[in-house]
């Protein structure tokens, strides 16, 4: 089922999500919603937060970057063949590698994409849908991905990395987003 996604402005984006184990209801088919919904609105990853769910819990498919990239592209990434996964009740361990820009957009925040600078490396523990748990270090365009959406989990969005004339220059299109005079082509959910 696609779900709408929750516009900038809603309070559930700035809260840290809460742990959730395996009780949790109908966790199965809120994943299956979370891959249809961000593959609907073409999005590559998709925190619960943004579907109105304070719970660590996101999904990341960069292989769908990998595999668009232009041929002298390719090797800006090396090692990086992307990766479709779950993640849940993530906590990073370490960020290590030289800082990168990067344009980032958000569906939250749709129709503002700025350049944010993010570590080369992640390293991450977190547990898959069955719960099994993993400590994965990560690189490239792939950790840039999970860092995002680590960020949601976190209360954080990319825009609080830009500098403070940036923040000043968007703030008007912020504030058409938090009182939805913004159109999309996917469902949003305005606070």
């Amino acid at each position: 089922m696609i779900l709408p996604i929750v516009a900038y402005g809603n309070p559930v984006l700035r809260k840290v999500a809460e742990d959730i184990d395996a009780g949790y209801p109908e966790l199965q088919s809120l994943i299956e919603s979370m891959w249809e919904t961000m593959y609907a609105s073409n999005g590559v990853g998709l925190a619960a937060p943004q579907i109105n769910r304070s719970i660590r819990l996101f999904v990341v498919d960069s292989r769908q970057i990998i595999e668009n990239l232009e041929d002298d592209e390719k090797d800006l990434y090396p090692g990086d063949e992307g990766i479709r996964q779950v993640f849940i009740n993530a906590y990073v361990e370490e960020m290590e590698g030289a800082l990168w820009s990067y344009n980032e957009g958000c569906l939250s925040i749709p129709k503002i994409r700025e350049d944010v600078r993010r570590n080369e490396t992640v390293t991450i523990t977190y547990q898959d849908e069955d719960f099994q748990e993993y400590t994965q270090t990560f690189s490239g365009i792939t950790a840039r991905v999970i860092l995002h959406e680590y960020d949601h989990i976190e209360g954080k969005l990319f825009i609080d990395y830009l500098p403070p004339l940036k923040k000043k220059l968007i703030k008007s299109k912020l504030n058409d987003i938090a009182n939805g005079k913004i159109r999309v082509d996917y469902k949003m959910s305005f606070s």
